[in-house]
Order: structure tokens, then C-alpha cells, then sequence
């Protein structure tokens, strides 16, 4: 889904706590429901269905698909896209400059991080700026993200590196000689091929 086109009905229906501050304007989507202290600066685009948890800070033109859920304490800065799907745990951080100093101004020097469907971020960790994190990915609790993420890929430590592959459901994929895995939770199967998963049905 390409979250820069997400179109939002004028008469959108959201929750918003009290003590939640959104910055106008800002767009939200039907059926949102955006908790204590959240920031949402102006721009912002969130898409129908999500939850944005305790202490959530959404920066400047951050495009959140739908059905997306933000736990307590993240921060999505500006350059930041989420698909569809997506979940990022207690405390993810995004960055959006690979050289920052406080005497420094660099607004100019965004570097922009994409979130694909699906895509899964445990608690604590970090994404540093300028990465793809495929669909359906897991990033582990803690992980220090400094590469591009492949499409269902399951990267832990720090730095992330990957040690292999989850089905749409979040399962580790083991795969046999012809290189097919099934899913055990949802019967859904898998190839490996060059290093690339494809779900096959």
C-alpha cells in the first residue's frame, strides 16, 4: 500500500483521549484510538483502525497505513512511512539523521525509513534511518536495525543481523530440501529461493 495516497473521509470518527494533542492539520482515520500524552504534529496522515498507545510521539509528515499498532512510549519521526499491518512494540525508536549534532541544524538531511505490511518491531529497539524493513518482517526485542530488512526476515541483535525467516503469522519457517516451508499455525506455505521468500499459498 502506498500510505501517501490514504484518503480519509472529512466526517472521520476517532478517539482522542484528553489529554492527547494533535496538531492541525492532521489527518486520522475512522475508528483510531489515540492515547494519554500522544503527540501528533501537523501533517501527519494515520489510516483507519489503529491504536496509538501512552506517550506516543508522531512527527511531521509521518504516513501510518491501516490497522497499525503503536505501543506505549515509540517515536515516529519525520521521513517515517507504515504500512498496512504494521506493529512496533513499547519504545521503538525511529531516526532520521545519520549524522546528527546539536549545533548542527540538518532538517534538510532526513533520511527516510519504510515499514512494509505486516512488518513486526519488538520492544526497545532501534531503526536507523535510511533502512527498508520488508513485509511481514520481525525485528527482535532490543535490535539495532542498520541494514535493510529482507521481506520476512527475522533479525535480532546488535547490530540486527538475521537468522532466518517467519511466516505472515509471526512463526519461525523451517525449510526442507526442495526449499518450501509450512506455516504450523495458519497451513500457509512458503519458497526460498535466492535468498527471497515468497508465500506460494
Amino acid at each position: 500500500m502506498d500510505t501517501s495516497q490514504i484518503i480519509i473521509s472529512s466526517v472521520s470518527q476517532f478517539f482522542k483521549h484528553p489529554t492527547a494533542i494533535i496538531d492541525e492539520p492532521a489527518t486520522i482515520g475512522s475508528g483510531t484510538q489515540i492515547w494519554l500524552f500522544t503527540h501528533i504534529e501537523a501533517n501527519a496522515i494515520i489510516g483507519t483502525n489503529c491504536i496509538l498507545g501512552q506517550n506516543v510521539y508522531v512527527g511531521k509528515n509521518v504516513r501510518i497505513g491501516n490497522n497499525v499498532k503503536i505501543q506505549n512510549n515509540v517515536s515516529v519521526y519525520d521521513g517515517v512511512t507504515c504500512e498496512d499491518d504494521v506493529f512496533l512494540g513499547p519504545s521503538v525508536v525511529f531516526t532520521n539523521v545519520l549524522n546528527p549534532r546539536s549545533a548542527l541544524p540538518r532538517k534538510h538531511a532526513f533520511v527516510n525509513t519504510l515499514v512494509r505490511k505486516g512488518a513486526s518491531i519488538g520492544a526497545n529497539a532501534t531503526i536507523v534511518c535510511g533502512n527498508e524493513i520488508g513485509a511481514y518482517a520481525m525485528i527482535g526485542a532490543g535490535t539495532v536495525l542498520t541494514s535493510p530488512a529482507p521481506a520476512y526476515s527475522l533479525i535480532v541483535g546488535n547490530p540486527g543481523r538475521q537468522i532466518g525467516w517467519v511466516s505472515e503469522y509471526g512463526n519461525r519457517l523451517h525449510f526442507n530440501e526442495e526449499q518450501i516451508a509450512v506455516c504450523p499455525e495458519s497451513n500457509q506455505k512458503y519458497r526460498l529461493f535466492e535468498n527471497v521468500v515468497t508465500r506460494v499459498e
